[in-house]
């Protein structure tokens, strides 16, 4: 076998004593998550996290891998591990501890949790992207192993998001520990102890809380919060562009899907014609204008650029032409196809002024079609309702995957069998081949409205050197004080 990391564990000590150099970390930080339900210690089998949990479960309860700061990944509760050289095998070495409350660390434990949060009565929403794993079992106390039935170069990424979390009975293995005694009111107290070597213990502290945007917000100008994590889209249009933000202000190069999906199989909406004509008719270029969002560019298909082993997507061929070129003939063949009448269609949006200029731009773009756009609460029925979600790893599987048949409405069998065709795969190539071409028939049917990719953005004070974008926008609560190794040589 192929040993991939062969000394992360020193590693790991090493960058924690020299961490040893930078500021003292015993204040305590305040980070503010953007939510409306406290953050919560829970089974990820149980049903999708919040994203004030997952802030709270990456914390307290990591994988057996987790994130840094620039999205890479680094040890967990396992200190190191191996993979076949056919890509068919993970061997995770266990870091020898104790649950929280006493009871040792052991293998047998691990894979009954990992088992639980993937087997198929998980509503975990992240199972479906570990279909490839054969089995999960310990081969002594201290090593598990994870089989696959096809190569998945990516398996960490997945492992290392906060939906694998190792919680049991109520608790995680940390990097961070809930303090036993809670002393702030709507805040909960997490500390991390960091052994140095020939030094004295170092001690972070972090308060972490949940709040509605607007008050987020206000904490961080007001200097009641060091940090601000869980922007979207959504609540941007709060964030003041002056200069009490302007290098505050961060904002994550995420991958995923940020668009609209048919929500019922049945109505105006099943019209494949209707579909394309709305996809065609949407100015993404005004949108984005609006949403003023460094960097972000429209886009007109499920799959992205830069995507692991993926081809350049292909789209369609009127997005080669400019919105005012094609929008008269847009009109037209809509008036054809609807006739004299006018057609009401619902959409589902989130609360939030991000979402209020969304729907107005839809509304005005699809007015002149002679469709009616009215806006529903989010989670009411919709002909169409809108997808919001950073991509786990960088794989184009979950991308089509989420529009396979029994999770939308409105499907393409023939890309479902293209989408197994390519998790049974040994041949890497043949993968993103099939997936692809799942990609190129969903687009085609427009199964998807895309507009863009997801917006994530975050408040960082100027004392949080540590803090960095990234793909995944997953921000560990460790290390924000520290300045980057390069910046302390």
């Amino acid at each position: 076998m192929r040993r991939v990391f062969r000394s992360l564990l020193f590693a790991a000590m090493l960058a924690s004593g020299l961490a040893g150099c930078g500021p003292s970390n015993d204040e305590a930080l305040d980070v503010t998550v953007i939510g409306s339900a406290a953050p919560a210690l829970s089974d990820p089998d149980s049903g999708p996290l919040t994203a004030p949990s997952e802030v709270l479960m990456a914390s307290t309860a990591q994988g057996l891998v987790r994130f840094d700061p620039k999205g890479q990944i680094e040890p967990g509760l396992a200190e190191t591990w191996n993979v076949s050289d056919d890509g068919l095998s993970y061997i995770f070495r266990l870091a020898t501890g104790d649950w929280p409350n006493g009871r040792p660390i052991v293998a047998r434990d691990v894979a009954k949790i990992l088992n639980r949060e993937i087997r198929a009565s998980s509503r975990n929403p992240l199972k479906d992207t570990l279909g490839a794993v054969d089995e999960i079992v310990p081969m002594t106390d201290r090593v598990i192993e994870v089989r696959l039935k096809a190569p998945r170069p990516y398996l960490l990424q997945l492992l290392a998001q906060p939906q694998f979390a190792l919680v049991r009975e109520g608790h995680g293995t940390g990097p961070f520990l809930i303090d036993s005694k809670q002393t702030v009111q709507g805040a909960i107290a997490v500390t991390r102890t960091i052994r140095v070597v020939d030094d004295a213990d170092r001690i972070e502290r972090v308060r972490l809380r949940h709040a509605s945007a607007r008050d987020a917000i206000q904490q961080f100008r007001a200097g009641k919060a060091g940090l601000v994590l869980g922007g979207t889209f959504a609540d941007l249009p709060l964030v003041p562009r002056d200069r009490s933000t302007r290098n505050s202000l961060r904002f994550d190069p995420v991958a995923g899907l940020f668009g609209l999906v048919p929500a019922r199989a049945t109505g105006p909406i099943a019209d494949a014609q209707l579909r394309e004509l709305l996809d065609e008719a949407i100015n993404r270029d005004a949108l984005i204008a609006a949403l003023n969002v460094p960097n972000l560019v429209p886009r007109t298909t499920i799959l992205q650029s830069g995507l692991e082993g993926s081809a350049t997507p292909q789209v369609p061929p009127w997005a080669a032409t400019a919105l005012q070129d094609r929008y008269n003939q847009v009109v037209g063949q809509a008036r054809t196809a609807l006739g004299p009448g006018r057609l009401s269609l619902s959409v589902a949006l989130p609360t939030g002024p991000g979402a209020d200029l969304l729907f107005e731009r839809l509304k005005a773009d699809w007015a002149p079609l002679g469709v009616d756009l009215v806006r529903v609460g989010w989670g009411a029925s919709a002909d169409l309702k809108l997808v919001d979600a950073v991509a786990p790893s960088s794989t184009p599987a979950w991308f089509v995957r989420s529009f396979r048949c029994g999770v939308v409405p409105i499907c393409l069998p023939e890309a479902d069998k293209l989408m197994d065709d390519g998790r049974d795969t040994q041949v890497a190539a043949q993968r993103t081949a099939f997936l692809t071409q799942a990609g190129r028939m969903l687009d085609e049917k427009t199964l998807f409205l895309p507009l863009a990719a997801p917006v994530r953005w975050s408040l960082v004070s100027a004392d949080l050197p540590g803090f960095s974008e990234n793909i995944f926008a997953r921000h560990p609560l460790s290390g924000l004080r520290d300045k980057p190794t390069r910046e302390r040589q």
